[in-house]
């Protein structure tokens, strides 16, 4: 016998993630492949595989500890050959793509069963099935029937779009434009012009994010007919590596009828997404909500928790503050918003303390218990301390978990990791050479944008290599950098490396910041307190004319500012490159060209740099 460190494998672009439960502990006999910690980035968690089969002897982490690709988990005692010889590259639960590099090959399930071949001359229903019709499914079947295939496309719920559009990504955007409305008008009495309290009419505000949502949905029915893409209602699993049965469903929810039908297929897409996380003490409580829950608007409580300190909780939060809730949030993390800079989340904190009552960090949710005065909550923060609060709705975002293991995956012989991802490759295409998987099924970040992307590679993959068309067969998602954006107030957005990733990578950067302090249009809208920053290349090899690497922005509509950051990194522009762009005066976007020239040295719009 003897003693191995097992440590954390490479987890793709993510770094300093935190440990947020320990699912072992000393004495524990594990195999190889079990999940040993969960760990926790911005929107998501994933759990971290055992290399090797043995007992564990010592834990080398606690909750609350940062980890990242090498960090030492345990000490394993193990069979003598197993410590010498090299260890697997276990990999996370959570297969992440980099969007900075290829991505890895298909992650492949212990024991996991291998498709059947189908025979060449068998007759298919449909070229391409694409399973989920969120923004990644419907944009999969589109592109790929704009490019001459028979597709299907199979959905539960009575319209397309996904979480994003039904329960998701628009609402809450249809609800934080109200939220912002009223909020500015409440300011503009310092600016001599006063508005009577306003009115709440909460089955008006449902109707009108219910005409939004209508608006979108029935915009993607009328284009999947004029592209001829089929589509059909219910719920999709495989029961063989070219066949889908899909159990109808009706009604405005998901209810079967228990009518099903066989779907062949040459080749498949998965777009099935992601849920909500569900905390296992919370009471069965109308009063315990996830966002779709929260997005209802059953009522506007008087107190409201919010268990998750991320994007999605903080939204949901601006809304429910604008319509006069009191606020409390809990989270694991040392600070709010995990994956964005510090100084962006200082703006905001300052900006929004007002709302909460407390900010509990470093603390978690250890029971709740359901009383006619409202949700009764207990917290223990990682120093031991307790404490409890009594609230009249409490919100649960602690992340999404991944829908892979409701599909039947293992009929077509797709590997499924324990946690519900699926693994695929730069094409996304998984372990089984004709079936492809997009979206949050695939691993961080579970952004809709990203999953828009992936289907469309996926989509031209499966063209080319069903028309013979090698040009689209080529295609691979290569993108350096996804954006990602809190729609909060106000809104905090970043892209690339973080100033935060470049110290931990040891990486020199040469920062422009302009602060909107000194920007015309953000002083004359209100919104001085936001900042623009931009990150070039400074190490030696740049010779003083870096690329730019990273930028964030907070301020109002820095989620509509940050694709320019995006396309200079795509493109590989320098600061001379960013600010000899001329931006239209005064505007907000010219905050970027101006942080530009802020890094090169050419600013004239803020005082002269000294040194």
């Amino acid at each position: 016998m003897a003693i191995m460190d097992i440590k954390v494998p490479d987890i793709g672009d993510f770094d300093e993630v935190a440990v947020i439960e320990l699912l072992v502990k000393p004495g524990d006999a594990v195999r190889a492949e079990q999940s040993l910690i969960t760990v926790e980035s911005d929107k998501a968690s994933m759990e971290i595989p055992s290399s090797h089969a043995g007992v564990v002897k010592a834990l080398k982490v606690k909750l609350g500890d940062k980890v990242k690709q090498g960090s030492v988990l345990l000490a394993l005692e193990v069979e003598g050959e197993a410590a010498t010889a090299p260890a697997a590259p276990a990999a996370a639960a959570a297969t992440v793509v980099s969007p900075a590099a290829p991505a890895p090959a298909p992650t492949q399930a212990t024991h996991a069963p291998v498709a059947s071949p189908q025979a060449a001359s068998t007759p298919f229903d449909f070229d391409l099935l694409v399973l989920g019709s969120g923004p990644g499914g419907y944009s999969a079947a589109f592109r790929a029937a704009d490019l001459g295939l028979k597709v299907v496309l199979v959905e539960r719920y009575a319209e397309l779009g996904g979480v994003c559009l039904n329960v998701g990504c628009i609402p809450s955007k249809a609800l934080l434009h109200v939220a912002a409305v009223l909020e500015e008008a409440s300011h503009l009495g310092a600016l001599g012009v006063e508005f009577g309290p306003p009115t709440l009419d909460l089955g008006k505000l449902r109707t009108h994010k219910t005409k939004v949502i209508g608006k979108l949905t029935g915009g993607l029915a009328a284009m999947a007919k004029m592209r001829k893409v089929t589509v059909l209602r219910g719920y999709g699993a495989f029961v063989g590596p070219h066949q889908v049965q899909v159990e109808a469903t009706h009604g405005s929810g998901q209810e079967q009828t228990g009518s099903k039908q066989i779907v062949s297929f040459k080749a498949c897409i998965i777009a099935v997404g992601s849920q909500a996380v569900r905390l296992p003490f919370m009471p069965d409580d109308p009063r315990v909500v996830d966002s779709t829950g929260a997005l209802a608007l059953p009522g506007v409580p008087k107190n409201m928790l919010i268990i998750g300190g991320g994007i999605i909780g903080l939204e949901m939060g601006t809304v429910y503050s604008a319509l006069g809730a009191r606020l409390d949030v809990v989270e694991m993390q040392d600070g709010l918003m995990p994956g964005a800079d510090r100084d962006l989340v200082k703006v905001w904190e300052k900006m929004n303390k007002g709302r909460f009552d407390r900010i509990l960090l470093k603390t978690k949710t250890v029971a709740a218990t359901a009383t006619a005065e409202g949700i009764r909550v207990q917290f223990e923060g990682l120093d031991g301390s307790t404490s409890e609060g009594r609230y009249d709705l409490v919100l649960q975002a602690v992340g999404r978990t991944p829908n892979g293991h409701k599909i039947a995956a293992e009929q077509a012989g797709v590997a499924v990791s324990e946690r519900g991802f699926i693994g695929v490759d730069a094409q996304m295409r998984s372990n089984v050479p004709h079936i492809f998987a997009i979206g949050d099924v695939v691993g961080q970040p579970m952004l809709a944008h990203k999953a828009v992307h992936e289907a469309h590679v996926a989509a031209e993959v499966v063209a080319g290599e069903l028309l013979g068309r090698p040009e689209l067969a080529a295609a691979a998602f290569d993108a350096r950098v996804i954006p990602s954006v809190a729609y909060t107030d106000p809104e905090l957005a970043w892209v690339g490396l973080t100033e935060e990733q470049a110290k931990a990578q040891g990486i020199a950067v040469r920062k422009g910041l302009f602060p909107w302090s000194a920007s015309g249009r953000a002083l004359a809208n209100g919104c001085e307190q936001g900042f623009t920053k931009l990150l070039f290349d400074d190490r030696p090899e740049a010779g003083g004319h870096g690329r730019i690497l990273g930028g964030g922005i907070v301020g109002r509509h820095a989620g509509d500012l940050i694709g320019e950051v995006a396309l200079a990194i795509e493109m590989g522009a320098d600061a001379v490159d960013i600010g000899k762009t001329i931006h239209p005066h005064p505007t907000l976007g010219e905050s970027i060209g101006l942080a530009a020239e802020a890094a090169h040295g050419s600013c004239t719009d803020l005082p002269p740099q000294r040194g």
